[in-house]
Formats: structure tokens, sequence, C-alpha cells
């Protein structure tokens, strides 16, 4: 026989048992540290306006400003888009970041920037926060630590497949089943079968016996996939996926549409006790027809459920110990364009911050009287990063082994940003 057992492995010869023990693989890793907290990245996918949201500019030409207004907020002084009401009212809740900025008007690139904290680079693929999270602080056994709902943004990089997310392969829709690929059973899946499939793995492992030497990765299999059991097999990880027990009255709060549950769901998953959660809005690359796409649509959504998920949070006691980012890969061109749109612009965005040690109720930094680009300094992606991380409990400047023959520090060029952090 030519085929090796690691490579019947690697090529999914056990369907669903092995696509979550991969997803589990080696996340026991040695080293940890774990603050207590978890996380929630809401990316918004596409590159929102910054001067149609958060950092509005009322005096600007009308070419610049554009057709929103702004409105007060419960903090005295800030301001923001007329579109977000709720949130204008739960202003103490989050601090607003302006004048951060950047180069990498791409989206691709953008997002990779955004979502590592780190210039991207040919030579090293860098991980994803929730990687970094699920490496320093694992969820409980029957848990995922790492969840991002629908696709992932970016991966693990040079931390490797055991620690990129558990996707979930779609997002939530009111009204309709919600299966989440790899734990959720269907009627074709049931515990029993999939004891069997556990057995089928036993026998195969048997058989391959001996063919070759095993690595650490493949002889753990065993255990990973035992845990892989225990997270299909578990009330607790199949309960916080299941949006059918919230009330009518929540499901309302959040909103019945996509980001509505989205959001529901990221908030039951940290309320069960996963560690990291995504979860996407996009649509914000608006070249054409902006204002009617945000007001009628975007802004309104993203206002109720954010706000919603801030409210349960809190509520629950918490926001103390969960750290919020809400960003995009770039903002949008100062100037309207023809089409009533506004294009990439990376030398000014915006993005907020809640929870955990966030100091709420403030906006830190500034841009130009257009929104062109920071006002004096600025700040990087790098540096919120640093501070993003620094918010959860992982260290930044901390260094990891990898494949490209030298330690790596995971914020390589951010600094925690002045002011932002030191308790609620």
């Amino acid at each position: 026989m030519n085929i090796s057992r690691r490579q019947m492995l690697r090529v999914g010869a056990l369907g669903t048992s092995l696509s979550l023990s991969s997803f589990l693989c080696l996340q026991a890793a040695q080293g940890q540290t774990d603050s207590g907290r978890s996380a929630i990245l809401v990316f918004l996918g596409g590159g929102p306006s910054h001067q149609d949201t958060f950092d509005m500019k009322p005096a600007a030409p009308a070419e610049y400003r554009g057709q929103f207004s702004p409105i007060g907020t419960s903090v005295p002084g800030i301001q923001i888009c007329e579109h977000l009401p709720k949130l204008a009212k739960r202003a103490d809740k989050y601090a607003i970041i302006r004048g951060i900025s950047h180069s990498l008007a791409d989206h691709g690139l953008g997002t990779r920037y955004l979502m590592t904290g780190n210039l991207p680079t040919p030579v090293v693929n860098y991980p994803m926060y929730g990687s970094i999270v699920s490496r320093e602080m694992p969820a409980a056994e029957d848990l995922p630590s790492f969840v991002s709902i629908d696709r992932p943004v970016e991966g693990p990089g040079y931390l490797g497949a055991e620690y990129g997310p558990l996707s979930t392969g779609e997002k939530p829709r009111f009204g309709q089943p919600f299966r989440v690929r790899g734990i959720t059973l269907d009627d074709t899946l049931t515990i029993d079968k999939y004891r069997s499939r556990s057995r089928l793995r036993d026998d195969l492992e048997n058989a391959f016996d001996g063919f070759e030497s095993l690595d650490d990765s493949v002889r753990s299999l065993d255990r990973f996939s035992e845990q892989a059991f225990r997270i299909i097999s578990s009330p607790r990880a199949r309960n916080a996926f299941d949006l059918s027990r919230e009330s009518d009255h929540e499901v309302d709060r959040f909103g019945r549409h996509e980001f509505g549950q989205s959001a529901m769901l990221a908030t039951r998953l940290i309320e069960a006790g996963v560690r990291f959660v995504t979860v996407l809005l996009e649509g914000w690359d608006t070249h054409q027809d902006n204002f009617n796409t945000l007001g009628r649509q975007l802004l309104p959504d993203f206002d109720q459920s954010f706000s919603a998920m801030l409210d349960r949070l809190d509520r629950q006691g918490l926001l103390d110990s969960t750290s919020i980012l809400v960003t995009g890969e770039f903002g949008r061109t100062p100037k309207v364009n023809s089409n009533a749109g506004r294009d990439h612009w990376a030398r000014a965005m915006c993005a907020l911050m809640a929870g955990a040690d966030v100091r709420a109720g403030q906006v830190i930094g500034s841009t130009d009287d257009k929104a062109q680009g920071p006002d004096n300094v600025g700040f990087t992606p790098d540096d919120l990063a640093a501070t993003f991380l620094r918010n959860i409990g992982v260290d930044p400047k901390r260094e990891y082994e990898a494949n490209v023959g030298r330690p790596i520090t995971v914020i390589r060029d951010g600094d925690v940003i002045p002011g932002l952090l030191g308790g609620r």
C-alpha cells in the first residue's frame, strides 16, 4: 500500500469528525496566559465612510460633508450620524478612535492589515487576532475557542491551522433553521452515527499502525477527536448556537435581519464561554449611491444590533470582561464622487472600542476639517491592534516561534493608544 496513515488522515477519510478534530488539534499549546476575558470583532467589510458615521464634518463644503446631519449624544460634545440614534444614546458605552491612517487602499491588503495589526508581507503570514486569543486563552474543552460567524475574515497565519476559527459556514437568518457546520447534527448525522464514525476511525488507525513513525500532531489526533465529540454532543455548545431559545422580544431588539441574528449569536457564544467571535456586516464599498445604502439599511441595522449587543453584555455583567472592536479595512474619499458615492481612502478611517478596560464616552484622535487625514498625530492599524489585544489581556509584544527562523513579535510596530485604556 502506497498511502500512509498521515496521508489518509489529511484527505479527510473520516469526514465530519476529522474536520472538527483538525480545528481542535494542538490547541493545548504550552505557555498560554489567560486573562479570563473574551472578545468580539465586528468587521464592517468594504470600508465604511468615516465622515458619514462617527467622524462627521458639518462645517465642510457640501461636496465633502455629504447628505447626513450630525446629532448629539449622551456625552456632551460628541456628535455622530443622525442614522445612529440608538448608539447616540449609548455613547457612554464605547470610545471612538478617529485619525487611523495607513496606505493600503485595497480590500484584500487592507483587510489583512486591519485583521492582524501587521503590515502584510510575502515573508510572514501573520495570524488574525482570534487565532492569537485561541492560542493564549483556549475555551473549555466542550466549546470552540474562536468562532467566525459565516466565514473567516483572515486565517491563523504562522500559528497553524489548529488556531483557525470554527466557521459557521453561513449567517443565521430569522425564521430558518441554523445549522453550524461541524456542530449542529442534522437528520443524517445522529450522536449514535457519530459514535460509529469514531469507531471506524479507530479501526483505520489500527490498520495503519507501523506504516510510519508518528509525529506529535498525528499522535494527538485521538485526543482531539474525543474533544470534537465532546463539542458535538455537548448541550452547552449546541444550546449556544440555538437562536430559537431567544424570546420574540429579544429577537426584535437585535433585529430580524442577518446582522441582528449574527450579533445575537455572537452574544450567546460569549455568554456560553467562547473566547473570540467575529461578526461580519458587509456592503460598505459604496462607490455609488452611498447615502441611500447607508441611510436605509447599513446604518439602521448596525445601530439597532450593536446597541442591543452592548446592552445585553452590560446587563449580563459581561461588558467588563469582553473587549469589542468595530472596524473596516479603510475609510472613504472625503469628496463625494459623480455617482453620489465615495471611493477607497486609507489615509483616514475610524473605529470603535468598548468593554473591559476601555475608557468609554470619549473620542480619541481627530482628522482635519475635510476628514482627509489625521490632524497632527494619527494612529496606525498596528496601534489599534496593540490596544485591542492589550484590552483582551494579551501582551502585544509577546514573541512566538515560527517557521521563518526567528522569533516573531505579535504586533511588531504598534503601541497601545494613550488614554484609551484604564478601566471603566
